[in-house]
């Protein structure tokens, strides 16, 4: 791990070799944040690449008020949610909608592990969730932040963050537990 604040002092003093060491220490966090986020995988290169334009305009009103780490994720974060917003793709659940607009895919695990891809499978339920819902089991779990960090990144409050967890972690859950009882009832012993 590199310092902070020498880096980002050598590249507002024009250092591009700094900016590049910034690039590979978070190009990985910032892909990840996206493309569990946007659906469109041609677009997720592109995004990830305007996030760190955005850190590089933006790096001089970066006040060390959080980890440098967080910052970058919450600039991913909202860029990917502004080209979902702008290209109409995905409809964002606000609270009072009802969770029967929530939708699954019809894939069963049966034939996704008769691919041998189960990880694709949970992968996919995971990304046909609500965004809410989709962001913070990504940042939660996938990316291991904490709760002040999905709220920093996110601007949700920290309970609505627990919320849509519990919640996601929940859907998952029922319909894990849906699919693997329709296979057993199938299967005969």
């Amino acid at each position: 791990m590199f310092n902070e604040r020498e880096i980002i002092s050598r590249i507002l003093n024009g250092d591009l070799q700094a900016f590049e060491l910034l690039v590979k220490q978070y190009q990985q966090l910032v892909f990840y944040i996206v493309n569990k986020l946007v659906k469109e995988q041609p677009d997720t290169e592109d995004i990830s690449q305007e996030v760190f334009i955005k850190v590089y305009e933006n790096l001089r009103n970066f006040s060390f008020k959080s980890k440098l780490s967080t910052w970058i994720a919450s600039i991913a974060y909202r860029t990917a949610l502004n080209h979902i917003r702008d290209n109409k793709k995905a409809r964002i659940m606000h609270s009072g909608e009802d969770i029967a607009d929530f939708y699954f895919t019809t894939e069963t695990p049966e034939r996704l592990s008769e691919q041998k891809d189960i990880t694709a499978y949970i992968n996919k339920l995971i990304a046909e969730m609500p965004l809410p819902y989709k962001s913070v089991l990504t940042l939660y779990h996938m990316n291991e932040l904490s709760y002040q960090e999905i709220e920093q990144i996110t601007g949700m409050p920290e309970g609505t963050v627990k919320n849509y967890l519990f919640r996601a972690r929940k859907l998952l859950k029922d319909k894990l537990k849906s699919c693997l009882k329709d296979e057993y009832i199938r299967k005969p012993d």
